[in-house]
């Protein structure tokens, strides 16, 4: 046996990550909401990027309109003398009926109302009610210390304590509070909080402060004949009582602006419209700037003659034209996955999720022509608005379930659907079971196990055939 060292020539392929390559796949990874802030960064990194001005066709209407009043002379071609006699119809000064209406017209902001938060809704009706200074210093604190729930965070004895006042009069603040808008808030837990919505309500029951008070849990689990038993009264009562509780307000908070929120909202990256009975596809790109290369520092990149600043301003070219390459690259590319998706889930814009089909990414990829990577990064986060609705577009890949009546099978979103339909028609007294919701699905030729079955119920955030009987 040779041992030994020794030179030897081999050819390999293999590719390498280059810069551009790396900025191209991100870009195609970034949604709208992201690519924006990234071009942002890149218009204050690189002097070759500028942005080009939209043309405005209303507005060019618009000056087109008003010069066509004019004549050469820059003057009105008619002008009604008779009408600025009668607006000057005497010696002294009226101001202009036109400007007035202008300045007293209302703009688009008179139309739009800015959500009031908790706390501004809590201390507007704290300045209509609060009788003393006291009371409105202890009214302030209470309301500072109300958790995102509208609930009361700390005890009425360790604020007492923190603002040196007595415990009466806390309270005595705190049930001021709780007299507020929305109903509920300032309640120390969920219990106090249903209480009160009940005393608003002018609830007389006695037993429905009691089931509030003690049988929460049961309530949760539907444990309707086991409150039945213990408060001695019929199971109709216990559950009509239970369907009052559940129509209260466990979150009083809920519907107003918190502090802490971090709202975000979903800006549809495609848009898919039908117009005549076809279907358009629409790459949502109007909010993002129009790029081009700055003509300036082209002519300051050929005349240069510090090998450096070349070298710099170079880098800087090749990078600007690669990255609006880049951007027109994603969205061909964006574009062609989503005409590709729309072409396998026709049915489902026609139908909608009952007939939504089985897909996966490598049928997509093999009918771009591209790699499954590239599809699951043109798909990832982004979302199409369609007549059917806001989707990710993720939502249109779904697993095949096998179906004795179709060869090519039954997508998971459809089998949920029909899982939902099934326990919309249940009869309530007696709701199907996980198993009898698998056997009728046999019988359409849809085989699945009882396991399955609950695991896409527990996806829809269905309850259990035991928790949707009613008595």
């Amino acid at each position: 046996m040779k041992m030994g060292f020794e030179l030897s020539l081999s050819q390999t392929q293999k590719l390498i990550m280059t810069p551009e390559l790396r900025q191209a796949i991100q870009i195609l990874q970034f949604n709208n909401v992201e690519l924006m802030e990234y071009l942002n960064n890149q218009l204050e990194a690189n002097p070759f990027l500028e942005v080009v001005e939209k043309k405005d066709d209303d507005s060019k209407n618009d000056n087109e309109k008003d010069s066509s009043y004019l004549d050469n002379d820059g003057l009105k071609d008619k002008i009604d003398w008779k009408e600025v006699v009668e607006r000057y119809d005497d010696i002294s000064y009226k101001a202009n009926e036109i400007a007035v209406d202008a300045e007293n017209r209302q703009s688009f902001e008179s139309y739009t109302s800015k959500k009031a938060s908790l706390k501004e809704h809590l201390m507007l009706q704290l300045g209509m009610s609060a009788k003393t200074e006291k009371e409105r210093k202890i009214g302030e604190f209470l309301i500072e210390s109300l958790d995102r729930k509208g609930y009361l965070a700390c005890s009425v004895h360790d604020i007492s304590l923190q603002i040196n006042e007595s415990h009466i009069d806390v309270e005595k603040s705190l049930h001021l509070i709780q007299s507020f808008d929305p109903v509920g808030v300032g309640a120390r837990n969920l219990s106090e909080c249903l209480m009160i919505q009940l005393k608003e309500k002018g609830i007389q029951d006695r037993n429905a402060y009691v089931i509030v008070d003690k049988y929460l849990d049961d309530i949760a689990t539907n444990k309707m004949q086991k409150i039945s038993k213990e408060l001695g009264i019929p199971v109709q009562r216990v559950q009509s009582i239970c369907d009052i509780i559940k129509m209260l307000e466990p979150k009083p908070a809920r519907g107003f602006i918190v502090d802490s929120d971090n709202i975000r909202y979903i800006v549809p990256d495609v848009t898919i419209e039908k117009i005549n009975d076809e279907y358009v596809i629409i790459i949502n790109d109007s909010n993002l700037p129009v790029l081009s290369i700055s003509s300036y520092y082209k002519r300051l990149a050929n005349d240069i003659d510090d090998k450096e600043a070349s070298k710099f301003l170079s880098d800087k070219l090749n990078s600007s034209m690669w990255l609006i390459k880049s951007i027109e690259q994603r969205r061909s590319t964006l574009y062609k996955v989503v005409e590709s998706i729309l072409k396998f889930q026709k049915s489902f814009f026609d139908s909608g999720d009952g007939v939504l089909k089985p897909l996966i990414l490598r049928d997509v990829a093999e009918d771009i022509s591209v790699h499954e990577s590239t599809v699951s990064r043109a798909t990832n986060g982004k979302y199409v608005q369609s007549p059917r609705g806001l989707f990710e577009l993720k939502y249109f890949f779904t697993s095949s379930i096998s179906d004795e009546n179709s060869s090519v099978g039954v997508s998971s979103t459809s089998v949920k659907s029909q899982i939902k339909e099934m326990i919309d028609r249940e009869n309530s007294v007696k709701p199907l079971s996980d198993q009898k919701i698998a056997d009728m699905l046999a019988n359409k030729g849809i085989n699945i196990s009882r396991r399955t079955v609950a695991k896409y119920r527990d996806e829809m955030m269905i309850p259990a055939s035991s928790m949707r009987r009613r008595f």
